[in-house]
């Protein structure tokens, strides 16, 4: 006779998941900021050369402004604390600068992208010259009718996207998401998955579907 294939474990009462931290993560994470970088680069490369008469002198100082620069979005995403929280209600994500999600599991809506940024979607130059826009981090996640928290302070396009969000007729319960792909690339086949597969199963066709 062949083994019996073990079952899963049932989950627990409370489930709670951070993403890894480590320079892949970070690199991962700032890629949408690369327009930017690489325009502050030319911008840089070219002062410098003018002011040292020399173009291999304008290259370095260009990489050294280039890397001095991307440090500051490095530290603050290193310095970033996330936390997931998985229950018999839903899930709730939280951090460390005081944004809070809750989606309760009977209010999602779809297992779909989630866009993420970490800077302003506006093009950044001048008007008659080179312009850069950063990009967006797209990761697959829980999207529906919830709540949301922000710090007191928080940038002002930021606070401008989030009062487009639709809102829910009736409630006025604010659309929001949860990116669990920024946590976990592979959710669906971990923890995760299960805890989704074992209270919307009808998402996690979506999810498959992706």
């Amino acid at each position: 006779m062949f083994p019996q294939p073990t079952p899963p474990a049932p989950l627990p009462p409370v489930q709670e998941f951070s993403p890894p931290h480590g320079l892949g993560v970070a690199v991962r994470m700032m890629w949408p900021l690369s327009p930017l970088f690489v325009m502050f680069f030319l911008v840089m490369m070219g002062l410098g050369a003018i002011f040292t008469s020399s173009t291999p002198l304008g290259v370095v100082v260009g990489a050294v402004s280039t890397v001095l620069l991307a440090l500051v979005p490095y530290r603050k995403i290193t310095r970033l604390r996330t936390v997931l929280r998985f229950d018999g209600e839903g899930v709730m994500l939280t951090d460390n600068k005081g944004f809070r999600v809750v989606l309760p599991w009977r209010d999602m809506t779809q297992v779909g992208p989630v866009n993420t940024r970490m800077v302003s979607p506006r093009p950044v130059g001048r008007p008659w010259g080179m312009k850069a826009r950063a990009g967006a981090t797209s990761s697959l996640g829980l999207i529906g009718w919830g709540e949301r928290a922000t710090p007191a302070r928080v940038p002002g396009w930021m606070r401008d996207e989030l009062a487009r969000q639709p809102v829910e007729p009736g409630t006025g319960r604010p659309l929001v998401a949860i990116p669990l792909g920024a946590i976990d690339p592979g959710w669906t086949l971990g923890d995760m998955g299960r805890w989704v597969h074992a209270h919307r199963p009808d998402l996690m066709s979506q999810a498959q579907e992706s």
